[in-house]
């Protein structure tokens, strides 16, 4: 298993899988181990996909310093990484909280990116969250679904904070409720450990300042991809829209029927929007 060493001494694993043009790819959770992303629905049959475990997660060392499980404190990792692999310039993805860490890295260091694609992402940093109320009228295009009946009041429990999480929403966050999915949702606990999970997002309200943030992203030369499930109510696609609004060189693309993990709802039509992306035909 390959591993660098990030500025602050800290042991981060990564992996690579498939053939072609490199791919950096941060994942989300936040803070989940980079296992969950697998080969991005048959992506890595196009690009050789270098996949960082954060640190703190899947093979990487925990930090000495708590604080640095922080997403702006891990921009430094990201580009020890780039570093690490000998790029000049790379072809970035982040899935989900993984977006955010993207886009502060695109904000400073905007040279060392030559395309950024943001999968189901609404970048926090900028003050983009979806409300209760996004997230519910998502989870309403899903009335024909069997497990509907039994998941809504829960959900809509959970997100008015009157229950805990309950493992009967989870089918609202994948477009397609099968064995895969259900395989892939079993292993999220494992994959991601609570500390700097929780630490992710930390204060980070107060740290960052959106106005300086998008006045940073001006400075982007590179094309930016969003790409949002139809059905994910966490990140719609109307706060994509907004999201991409803050990119000089954004395109939004929404793949239908796709919630939060669209490679797993229909990994063809994923591979085929990613790839005409970065492949600049599209």
């Amino acid at each position: 298993m390959p591993t660098l060493t990030a500025p602050d001494g800290t042991a981060l694993a990564h992996h690579a899988l498939g053939d072609g043009a490199p791919l950096v790819v941060l994942p989300g959770g936040p803070m989940r181990a980079s296992a969950y992303l697998g080969d991005l629905g048959g992506l890595a049959a196009h690009r050789r996909l270098h996949l960082l475990d954060l640190r703190g997660t899947g093979d990487s060392a925990p930090a000495a310093d708590p604080a640095t499980y922080r997403v702006d404190r891990l921009v430094d990792d990201v580009e020890a990484f780039r570093a690490h692999l000998g790029l000049e310039r790379m072809d970035l993805l982040g899935h989900s909280a993984g977006g955010s860490l993207a886009t502060l890295y695109a904000a400073r260091h905007p040279e060392r990116v030559s395309r950024l694609a943001l999968i189901t992402t609404a970048v926090r940093p900028l003050g983009l969250c979806a409300t209760p109320e996004d997230r519910l009228a998502a989870a309403r295009l899903r009335t024909s679904e069997p497990w509907f009946d039994q998941a809504y009041p829960k959900y809509r429990a959970w997100l008015a904070g009157e229950a805990d999480y309950d493992d009967d929403v989870t089918p609202f966050f994948y477009g397609r409720w099968d064995d895969t999915a259900r395989a892939h949702a079993a292993a999220e606990p494992e994959q991601t450990p609570d500390d700097p999970s929780d630490r992710y997002y930390e204060g980070i309200d107060n740290a960052l300042d959106p106005a300086a943030l998008r006045a940073a992203l001006t400075r982007l030369t590179a094309p930016v991809l969003l790409l949002a499930g139809e059905l994910d109510g966490g990140r719609t696609p109307g706060l994509a829209r907004r999201t991409a609004e803050a990119f000089p060189h954004a395109r939004l693309t929404v793949q239908p029927g796709a919630g939060h993990y669209p490679w797993l709802d229909d990994p063809e039509e994923f591979t085929a929007r990613v790839l005409a992306f970065l492949d600049g035909t599209a």
